[in-house]
């Protein structure tokens, strides 16, 4: 039965990658009539990045490099003509490993998907940007796999550190679960900050680089959020968003126009293993940074979709 169950996971897996290549196709055939040049630069961009690929076709964390280039294309029309994301300070982002400390919100991680994206097709210097996902992604059935044929890493310590010796960049949301589920009258509040970035980068020595996200909130305009209800079935939580109301746009987000911004490198000192009140003086500094920088890129915008 285990045998038949991982055939059955494998066969959805490959059945997903499949359909992933054709939405890339289709994306990419409204991008040339648009967007031309952004697919042949993509695709130059990408190139550019080493991906430390194995004998088995994946890297030592899963990602396949064909799956992570499909998944470009989709995230790249999905930047450029739906979410037409606008971003500022992609040179801030240093080379060699980094850690990308950004604000939550939407439901779903597509943030996550605009950042990444900002980093590969914006600045002099593609950088891949190593999303990290919360310890509950893994028990939904072949997900987890799939996540990480495109990039995605499960956010153990090890593995950050694994990263980072590496020189690449993590994307982290500190605000966690209690960021992507927020309901509308929370919008823009940053919620409390776990403490395991800040350590890591101490351990590291790797800088810490704010990001800015103005969109995402409303994108899934969040009524309810049935936590209790959520957990039940297994999940962090159950929200209930605007488009639910309308039969068929559960889970297309509003065209909202996104804004990114990346603030200068942050960097500290200190050891890792000091006491909670110690570290969350240096997360208060990233935390009071990255408030200020949502609130000034939301002065600077003339309406939700524009």
């Amino acid at each position: 039965m285990e045998q038949e169950l991982d055939d059955r996971q494998a066969s959805r897996l490959a059945e997903s990658l499949a359909a992933l290549d054709r939405l890339a196709e289709r994306g990419a055939a409204v991008m040339r009539r648009f967007h031309g040049e952004v697919l042949t630069d993509l695709d130059r961009r990408l190139d550019t990045i080493s991906t430390a690929v194995g004998d088995d076709g994946v890297d030592p964390f899963g990602m396949d490099p064909t799956a992570l280039r499909s998944s470009a294309v989709v995230a790249a029309f999905m930047y450029k003509v739906y979410f037409r994301c606008q971003t500022r300070g992609a040179d801030n982002v240093p080379a060699g490993p980094v850690i990308l400390v950004a604000n939550h919100a939407g439901q779903l991680p597509i943030d996550g998907v605009m950042i990444t994206s900002a980093m590969l097709l914006e600045g002099a210097s593609p950088r891949l940007a190593r999303s990290m996902v919360d310890f509950w992604v893994p028990t939904l059935p072949f997900v987890s796999v799939l996540f990480s044929r495109v990039g995605v890493v499960l956010g153990t310590p090890d593995n950050a550190q694994r990263l980072l010796s590496r020189g690449e960049a993590l994307l982290t949301f500190p605000e966690g679960i209690a960021g992507i589920t927020k309901t509308v009258d929370q919008a823009y509040q940053l919620q409390r900050f776990g403490l395991g970035f800040m350590r890591l980068a101490l351990a590291t020595g790797a800088p810490i680089v704010p990001v800015a996200v103005v969109g995402s909130e409303e994108q899934y305009p969040t009524l309810y959020n049935l936590k209790g209800t959520g957990e039940l079935l297994g999940l962090p939580a159950l929200p209930i968003w605007a488009q639910m109301i309308v039969p068929g746009l559960g889970l297309l987000p509003l065209p909202v126009k996104y804004r990114l911004e990346f603030g200068e490198p942050m960097r500290f000192a200190g050891d890792a293993d000091d006491a909670d009140a110690v570290i969350e003086e240096m997360v208060d500094q990233v935390r009071a940074r990255l408030k200020t920088m949502i609130a000034d890129s939301r002065l600077e915008r003339r309406s939700v979709f524009w």
